[in-house]
C-alpha cells in the first residue's frame, strides 16, 4: 500500500487531468478541506486501503438548477454514494434557520435522487475513528454484489458475503463470532473455501490465520 500522502496526490492528479468540467477541475485544483484530507487519511485509506470508485468534490445539481458538491461520491458502477464531512462550527454551532434548511433539502433531495448519504461528524474523526471505520465498511457494505456460488452450504455463502463486506482479510475468530459458530467450525468453513479457490490464505504458515477473497 502507497504511503498516504503519495496516494492521495496521485488520486487527486488523476481526478483532475481526466475532468472536463472545468468547475470540478478548478475546484479540484484548489485542494480538499480539511476534515475531507483528515477522514481520508484517519478514515478511509487505513480501511479500504485504495481510493477506488471514489470522487472527491463530485458535482451535483439542485431543485434551483444550480451547481452543489459532494465532499466525496462513492459510484462503483450504477451506485451512488455520497459522504459529507459535518464540521462542528457551520454545521452545529452557528448554524442558523436558513442553513439548518438548506442543510436538509440538500440531503432530501439527494435521497429523492437514488443516493445513499452518509454524513460524518469531525469530531467523530478525531473521537471514535474506529467506529468510523466500521461505518464505512458497512457503507461500501451496501453496494457490494452479494451474489455466491449456489452450491455453496448457507454457512459457506455468508463466510464469503462476509470476506467481500469487510474488504480486508478476515481471521477464523471473526468469522466465528459472526456466524455464532465455534472457532474450530469457522476453520473448516474457511478451510473448505481455500480447497474450492473461493478463498486464499493471506499470512500464515503451518496453520493459516488470516483469509481473503481469491478475486479480490
Amino acid at each position: 500500500m502507497l504511503p498516504f500522502e503519495q496516494a492521495l496526490n496521485d488520486w487527486l492528479n488523476k481526478n483532475i487531468s481526466e475532468e472536463k468540467n472545468h468547475r470540478r477541475r478548478e475546484l479540484l485544483k484548489k485542494g480538499l478541506g480539511h476534515g475531507t484530507v483528515e477522514f481520508l487519511r484517519q478514515i478511509w485509506y487505513p480501511t479500504i486501503g485504495n481510493f477506488d470508485h471514489l470522487y472527491p468534490e463530485w458535482e451535483v445539481r439542485d431543485f434551483n438548477n444550480g451547481y452543489r458538491y459532494l465532499d466525496l461520491a462513492y459510484m462503483p458502477g450504477d451506485a451512488k454514494g455520497g459522504i459529507e464531512i459535518q464540521g462542528f462550527g457551520p454545521h452545529a454551532r452557528d448554524l442558523d434557520v436558513r442553513r439548518f434548511k438548506d442543510l436538509c433539502w440538500r440531503h432530501s433531495l439527494l435521497t429523492l435522487d437514488g443516493w445513499t448519504f452518509l454524513p460524518i461528524a469531525y469530531l467523530s474523526i478525531k473521537d471514535e475513528p474506529k467506529q468510523c471505520q466500521q461505518l464505512i465498511l458497512a457503507f461500501i457494505g451496501k453496494f457490494i454484489s452479494t451474489e455466491v456460488p449456489s452450491h455453496l452450504s448457507w454457512l459457506e455463502a455468508e463466510a464469503v458475503r462476509f470476506s467481500r463486506r469487510m474488504l480486508k482479510p478476515i481471521t477464523p475468530l471473526e468469522l466465528a463470532k459472526h456466524l455464532h459458530i465455534s472457532d474450530r467450525h469457522a476453520r473448516k468453513i474457511l478451510h473448505r473455501l481455500v480447497e474450492q479457490q473461493i478463498l486464499i490464505v493471506v499470512s500464515g504458515e503451518e496453520r493459516a490465520r488470516t483469509y481473503k477473497l481469491s478475486f479480490n
